[in-house]
């Protein structure tokens, strides 16, 4: 897995850690938190988490900009909010690498091109596979849609719950986390915001 400096860009040159060397890691992880990596539920754990990481961090080896570039204009004039709302959200903080679950809701007013839907969804996918805080996902979310389909302006929400304040610290298991990123004309005309928000809201 080649890990990225600038987070909206892949980085080719970066050194590479081996796997074989990230499994000797959490071998010493677990002999740190009191366990014996040579007993048999244990053996393969290593191998497993590693495999496991490359799912939960793959963000670092994908560029929103590239699943962006595929945009159709034969929408016969459309020019209203394209909405997505509950695209679910598996990140992880950066922190203390615990999870973040939750929702986003997305919208975009087109200018002449529309995406495909599901390149909404990857986008959310792409910059949630990284560690991170909810503030720059969510930024960082509106920030490649806006730039990489040209649109009038973007909505992003994200309601989640961070493990990292449910199950340490300060444990408060109900507590949830809305931020919301506006960009062009949501950000500049409160009525297409306050649509966003009221459509997000509508559970029908």
């Amino acid at each position: 897995m080649k890990i990225v400096k600038n987070l909206d860009k892949v980085d080719k040159n970066i050194s590479k850690v081996t796997d074989k060397e990230a499994e000797e890691a959490i071998k010493t992880i677990i002999e740190w938190i009191g366990e014996d990596p040579k007993r048999e539920g244990l053996i393969e754990t290593p191998r497993r988490v590693i495999k496991a990481f490359k799912e939960y961090f793959k963000g670092y080896t994908q560029n929103p900009s590239i699943e962006l570039k595929k945009t159709f204009g034969d929408v016969e004039g459309y020019d209203d909010m394209v909405l997505q709302k509950n695209i679910s959200v598996s990140s992880h903080c950066e922190h203390h690498m615990a999870p973040i679950i939750g929702v986003a809701h997305v919208a975009y007013l087109p200018k002449k091109r529309i995406v495909g839907l599901s390149k909404l969804a990857r986008t959310v996918e792409i910059f949630s596979k990284r560690l991170q805080t909810q503030e720059r996902l969510t930024m960082q979310i509106a920030n490649a849609l806006t730039d990489g389909l040209e649109a009038y302006g973007v909505a992003v929400t994200i309601d989640s719950t961070h493990q990292c304040m449910t199950m340490r610290g300060i444990k408060k298991e109900k507590a949830t986390t809305i931020t919301n990123y506006f960009t062009g004309k949501f950000k500049e005309d409160l009525s297409f915001q306050n649509r966003f928000l009221r459509y997000i809201s509508d559970k029908n």
